[in-house]
């Protein structure tokens, strides 16, 4: 049986859906015309009824697949094993592509044309996009006649853009599936499909060793790794392993390789290559290190209450304050005291800025529909970012993500949420934040709860009462419902009837609610109170000893933060002055702490030698130099002092984080901490605390 590539491509995506998909949908999935669909679909029920399946077609709601779930599998796994006759352009692309990639060698265009079954004028005009898709890399074709084609460029570039191929193009899915050891069998029979292509440039054998080695380091590190960034890391070693034993070796700047020896990244990368090493029996070099430690460093996924108070996180604060200050300006919106929008840009902008200067590059696949749906955000935000982070090139990847986390801040509404539902992701953090909130802005009475595809297998399903997947579930028994990241008014509409036809949305009945009550949770609610306990003790910490000294003296900036701390060590606030200031000091030789454009710093460690919380103002009179968050120099006359014990709950960052927070949130709160009296401060501070408590109390 023929068949063409664009019906194979709408036959996979009616199958992966489990509602009905407009025509509209599938036209602008394969970025054709509506009329050209519909001339197609008349080929795609003629092999529907090969398999005793149907295509049910609905005015105004859409068509879909039905029949038997086992004739279903059945179709689908022979479209998974289908030798393809012929490929769409973007899949000949792709293939061209990965062979180039894959070989040292130049490759002979008639070879190219025989293996995709078309003319060599065809792999020529092919190969004019390629050379486009290589741009961003640095990279170039080389063309000759009777030579062939190859990629010139550097090692680095290359595996950039072997990672990069993968990742935007494999089934994420599978490939998870696939490094957990648990992926389906598939039929012996010749495989040809894209995700099969690409797996050919690393052996599926080496990802499962990787996969293992990966996974026995990950703990050392002090943070998670996004799933992305899982994925990306064992796609990069997989290839870094091929790449070796064909005898390619990276370059890596001495210099910048010496800076990162002393890192926790660095060391969690030396096991995983003595680990490597050992396994295939190959010898790594030090440079290979440090790339893993750039993708180390670039793939955290952060707790993002703690990310204030690490390191050059209240520098990134700044950073994240100014895009909020000048979108909110341009969107007509206040968005200045949105916590959440702020925690989520902090979390995402420290590793994408470091990948941003390290040139590593980002992929977002949901680009051209963020453009799309979200234009004048889009533009909005490309226009912030040149104006903000001057001297660095921003990519669109990164605006696209940025978009995200502002269209859900843009989106949310403060509901009463009664129903519980999964969503499913796998794209990343605003992904996963930007689609709940337009569930929830488009059902009110919906509480989303987001998962990964790694956390899938660990989770309670039924807890919730549906479960909605930005992709297919493979091996999901449950019923769920696939959607786009980005929800379409036509999804809105699916997710709305399906949610009317589960049963766990008829309304409640008086015995319902009586067997509630005798399923009442007694350890969560005494969770529920630990947590209001903890908020209320820090905020009463804090506020109690608040404070502001005055130095009229011309003394440096240790001996104030040296007679600032006795003063705490009076209160008993902290049990060693020397210990304190001595973490301080750490902390000051790892960045700056002025902040760039005003007379504060801000000083701050968590040490075991701190009792309790503190926020405490000292005053100079004799304004002293010291370095900023940006490296320039800045006089400063207000040091602002954060101390934290080293274990700390998670209430206790987050009152912290809203502290932070409110310093830089507009010029009025700078102002008033550069000058204001200590009675207006600490209004002004429980005002802002009482908002946050309030907020808990109510969620």
């Amino acid at each position: 049986m023929y068949i063409s590539a664009r019906e194979r491509k709408i036959l996979e995506l009616l199958l992966a859906m489990r509602e009905e998909t407009t025509v509209k949908d599938l036209a602008d999935e394969l970025s054709v015309s509506p009329r050209t669909v519909h001339r197609d679909l008349k080929g795609v029920e003629d092999i529907l009824k090969e398999y005793e399946l149907g295509l049910n077609k609905k005015s105004g709601i859409g068509i879909q697949v039905i029949g038997d779930d086992a004739a279903k599998e059945k179709l689908e796994l022979f479209l998974f094993n289908l030798s393809h006759n012929e490929y769409t352009s973007e899949e000949r692309q792709t293939i061209i592509l990965s062979e180039l990639l894959d070989t040292s060698e130049p490759v002979k265009l008639l070879s190219l044309a025989n293996d995709l079954n078309v003319t060599i004028a065809t792999v020529s005009n092919d190969l004019n996009k390629v050379e486009d898709r290589l741009k961003p890399f640095n990279l170039t074709l080389l063309r000759k006649r009777g030579y062939g084609v190859e990629i010139i460029g550097s090692e680095s570039a290359k595996r950039k853009a072997m990672s990069n191929l993968i990742i935007d193009n494999i089934d994420e899915y599978e490939f998870i599936s696939m490094i957990k050891e648990n992926i389906q069998k598939k039929s012996s029979k010749t495989v040809d499909t894209i995700t099969e292509r690409l797996l050919g440039l690393v052996d599926k054998k080496k990802l499962f060793i990787i996969e293992k080695q990966v996974d026995r380091v990950k703990n050392a590190l002090p943070y998670s790794i996004a799933d992305s960034a899982y994925i990306g890391l064992v796609v990069h070693l997989a290839l870094a392993i091929e790449r070796i034993q064909q005898g390619e070796d990276i370059n890596f700047n001495d210099e910048y390789l010496e800076s990162l020896r002393g890192t926790k990244e660095f060391k969690v990368a030396e096991e995983i290559v003595a680990g490597l090493e050992d396994a295939f029996q190959i010898k790594i070099s030090h440079s290979e290190i440090g790339y893993i430690t750039m993708h180390l460093m670039g793939a955290k996924l952060r707790n993002e209450r703690d990310e204030l108070l690490e390191e050059s996180s209240f520098q990134v604060g700044i950073f994240a304050q100014s895009l909020i200050r000048y979108v909110g300006k341009k969107m007509g919106q206040d968005l200045t005291k949105n916590m959440s929008l702020f925690q989520g840009l902090v979390a995402h902008l420290r590793p994408a800025l470091y990948r941003i200067k390290q040139n590593m590059g980002i992929s977002n696949p949901l680009l051209s529909r963020i453009e799309q749906d979200y234009h004048e955000l889009f533009n909005i935000l490309e226009d912030a970012v040149s104006k903000i982070f001057t001297g660095l090139d921003i990519p669109k990847e990164e605006i696209g993500y940025l978009a995200m986390h502002f269209a859900s801040a843009l989106l949310h509404k403060d509901e009463i949420k009664e129903l519980q539902l999964l969503v499913v992701c796998s794209s990343g953090i605003g992904t996963s934040k930007m689609l709940s909130s337009k569930l929830q802005q488009a059902i009110p009475g919906l509480k989303t709860v987001n998962a990964s595809l790694f956390d899938l297998a660990s989770m309670d399903i039924e807890k919730f009462d549906a479960v909605v997947s930005t992709v297919p579930l493979k091996k999901f028994q449950e019923d769920y419902l696939v959607v786009s990241p980005l929800l379409s008014e036509e999804e809105v509409e699916k997710v709305k009837r399906f949610l009317l036809n589960k049963k766990h949305f008829s309304k409640k009945s008086k015995l319902s609610e009586v067997m509630e009550e005798e399923h009442f949770d007694s350890e969560k609610y005494l969770q529920d109170i630990e947590k209001i306990k903890n908020y209320s003790t820090v905020i009463y910490q804090i506020l109690k000893e608040f404070m502001i000294s005055t130095i009229n003296d011309s003394i440096s900036i240790d001996i104030a933060l040296q007679k600032q701390c006795e003063i705490l060590a009076e209160k008993n606030i902290i049990s060693d002055v020397r210990e304190v200031t001595e973490g301080l000091h750490k902390r000051e030789e790892l960045g700056g702490l002025g902040i760039p454009g005003t007379l504060l710093a801000l000083y701050h460690t968590r040490n075991e030698w701190v009792r309790v919380p503190s926020f405490t103002i000292c005053r100079l009179n004799h304004p002293q130099p010291v370095k900023a968050m940006d490296d320039s120099s800045v006089e400063i006359n207000t040091i602002l002092l954060m101390l934290s014990p080293l274990n700390i709950n998670e209430e206790t960052l987050e009152i912290l984080s809203g502290i932070s927070s409110f310093i830089i949130r507009d010029e009025h709160s700078i102002e008033l901490f550069e000058s204001g009296e200590s009675d207006e401060l600490h209004n002004i501070l429980a005002r802002e605390l009482k908002i946050i408590y309030e907020t808990k109390l109510k969620n």
